[in-house]
């Protein structure tokens, strides 16, 4: 797909799935500034002939950084992929104030000031632009152990639905992408972790049923949506959510009331507790993964 003449920022990029990204958008004609904290965002920025920032993300100077640098080394902004984020897993009750914090400074900090800095620009040049925010699985059901991750995920597809109809007179789409993909995360997962691993060794596909039923593949089936939502083929798709992984490709449903009850001049809590069973209570939790 050409996207020849497009710059693009990619934040997380100096290794898996954001490495991946940048790689795919560079291949398909896009110029990248590639983003990390470490020099591995060096090595992906010289392999696809890009730029690189090293610098972690959350504040505002290194939003400014990487539009600056997009700026002045290829003259525009086409582009922005907020990829950056870390774990700090740990159940509530154990989770700390930094372990919260720190999680919620890269994935929803580091997304709102990176597509502020990314919107002042495209809408400067007035010529349209795209945001995809890269959200998860568990910040669309929530997921043990993920309180931090699962909540700035969730707040992540939130943006996109918001941005959407905020830039939307500016020409500047705006998606959440919602991955799956065998990466170190997915490794830890106990019936996923030796299928990958043989996977990884022989260069063997995954089996028809993980690629299929879970969803789950490898980093480069995900960037193609990359590719594609960055593309001018992707013009009006906007506000939505966009799950990938594997031989999947899925549209995830917005929040909406799924039943309602009515109670003619309001509710008592006697009158609550006698209807709500009439309710189908809502499933939640990432469903544990079942080799066939």
């Amino acid at each position: 797909m050409e996207l020849s003449g497009k710059v693009a920022i990619v934040t997380g990029a100096g290794r898996g799935l954001g490495r991946a990204y940048a790689e795919a958008l560079a291949r398909n004609g896009a110029e990248v500034v590639v983003n990390d904290v470490d020099e591995s965002a060096q090595e992906v920025a010289e392999l696809v002939g890009g730029r690189a920032v090293v610098a972690p993300v959350g504040s505002a100077e290194t939003a400014q950084r990487l539009v600056d640098t997009a700026v002045e080394e290829f003259g525009r902004l086409d582009v922005l992929v907020t990829n950056a984020g870390i774990l700090r897993d740990r159940v509530l009750w154990k989770m700390t104030d930094d372990e919260f914090d720190a999680v919620v400074n890269v994935h929803l900090r580091g997304t709102f000031t990176c597509a502020r800095a990314a919107a002042v620009r495209m809408r400067e040049q007035g010529t349209g632009g795209r945001l995809v925010l890269v959200s998860s699985p568990a910040g669309q059901r929530g997921n043990f152990g993920q309180t931090n991750y699962a909540a700035a995920k969730a707040g992540i597809a939130a943006m996109a639905r918001t941005w959407a109809m905020e830039l939307a007179k500016a020409g500047i789409a705006v998606n959440a992408v919602v991955p799956v993909a065998a990466t170190e995360m997915t490794k830890t997962i106990p019936v996923f972790a030796p299928l990958i691993e043989e996977s990884e060794r022989t260069g063997a596909p995954l089996p028809d049923w993980v690629r299929r039923d879970e969803g789950l593949g490898t980093v480069e089936d995900v960037a193609e949506l990359i590719v594609y939502l960055a593309s001018d083929a992707a013009k009006g798709v906007t506000g939505q959510a966009i799950g990938i992984g594997g031989d999947r490709l899925a549209l995830w449903a917005h929040p909406a009331e799924k039943q309602v009850l009515f109670a003619g001049g309001g509710w008592t809590a006697a009158a609550i507790a006698e209807r709500f069973g009439e309710f189908a209570p809502e499933t939640y939790g990432i469903p544990a993964p079942v080799a066939p």
